[in-house]
């Protein structure tokens, strides 16, 4: 549960950053990192243009500079994105100084006022730093598509157990999460649908 649902101390540690955004109906963020590429981000836009719904794409510089048509297509059908820094380079191993030049790199192409640290791990500083420009989006539910672990029923059934209303959910339009994601990604939206949630996205 660590994992799929961030307990309330470890939040407390970032308290400056978003974790779960709760309305007065149910509603959930659905977003997605890592991407855009072109074997997985186009379908994913195809199927939440089926449902209506829009979506926040946390997106990796490098990946933008070599997809720009697919990430002017995210824009395109009016999602937001977000900066998920320019190499997808992992906060405790850099000084704050170096971290928030890849993030500035990113967000010459991405141009956004959120940001997501990959794999959810930043230093105190980093993100305080961080916070003067971008609102720090994390998740209140990440469903663990990524993981060679789990099957796609079982990245479902992270959604059903531990949704809630206000959470942020994180997929990956990534080629790792892809097996799992076109399975629980279309039984999510049904699900969460028939729940009565509604789909919104960051200001």
């Amino acid at each position: 549960m660590f994992i799929e649902q961030p307990p309330y101390i470890y939040r407390m540690f970032f308290s400056e950053t978003f974790w779960r955004i709760q309305g007065e109906k149910k509603c959930v963020y659905l977003t997605f990192d890592d991407g855009p590429i072109p074997e997985v981000t186009p379908w994913v836009l195809d199927l939440l243009d089926q449902y209506g719904i829009k979506a926040t794409f946390f997106c990796v510089g490098d990946n933008v500079a070599r997809n720009n048509e697919i990430f002017q297509d995210i824009l395109r059908r009016g999602h937001r994105v977000g900066n998920h820094t320019m190499n997808h380079i992992q906060a405790p191993g850099y000084g704050t100084r170096t971290y928030l030049k890849n993030v500035e790199k990113a967000d010459q192409l991405i141009g956004s006022n959120l940001f997501r640290p990959p794999h959810g791990w930043m230093k105190r500083s980093q993100s305080l730093a961080l916070k003067r420009k971008y609102r720090i989006i994390m998740w209140d539910v990440v469903t663990r598509d990524y993981s060679n672990k789990l099957n796609g029923e079982q990245v479902f059934n992270n959604i059903k157990r531990y949704t809630r209303n206000g959470s942020i959910i994180v997929f990956h339009d990534s080629l790792k999460a892809e097996k799992n994601l076109r399975h629980a990604l279309p039984l999510s939206i049904e699900w969460l649908l028939k729940e009565g949630y509604e789909f919104k996205i960051f200001s």
